[in-house]
């Protein structure tokens, strides 16, 4: 089966971002030639889903989609005519995921933002998480969990620490 994996950075105190959609705190750990496993995760996956301001604002970063092997579908309240492999889904979130899991294929990233996090967990469609904690706190911003999640168990599959002090935490829902 097709797994949903949420593959994300965040500080130590919980944010995604900073004010005003600020990811600068996130370069604390760059490091030529280290990108964290990102490269083998991603060859590991066929979709992503994300929210539209996520979407918005790589595409603000960089003017084209860097993922044109993937199907990607960016979850949003607003309809929008498909942009090659770009999908803007208005729909349910659990008929988005069923339907893409009951498709043969690699696994699903869930690439962010919190909003769709939050949503996805409150409806417990995310099977994994990859949560890379950047070794700073930034105090304000975009908190990744929200305040009315489930409780959900965990199992742990894997930590890792790297040079610049990040440490990746590998989590899958229990029984799953």
């Amino acid at each position: 089966m097709r797994k949903v994996i949420l593959y994300i950075a965040m500080s130590l105190d919980g944010f995604i971002a900073k004010p005003k959609d600020d990811l600068s705190f996130l370069s604390v750990v760059d490091q030529e030639g280290e990108d964290y496993g990102y490269a083998n995760f991603v060859e590991t996956v066929d979709t992503i889903i994300l929210g539209r301001r996520t979407y918005d604002w790589v595409l603000k970063q960089i003017p084209e989609w860097n993922h044109q092997d993937k199907d990607t579908y960016v979850v949003t309240r607003s309809p929008k005519p498909d942009q090659g492999n770009v999908r803007f889904y208005t729909g349910e979130l659990h008929e988005l995921v069923e339907n893409l899991q009951a498709k043969k294929g690699r696994h699903i990233f869930v690439d962010g933002g919190a909003q769709l996090v939050n949503s996805m967990m409150q409806e417990d469609l995310i099977d994994e998480y990859i949560i890379s904690v950047i070794p700073i706190f930034v105090g304000a911003g975009v908190r990744l969990f929200g305040e009315k999640n489930p409780e959900l168990l965990l199992e742990l599959v894997s930590s890792r620490k790297f040079n610049k002090g990040l440490v990746q935490l590998h989590y899958r829902r229990r029984g799953r």
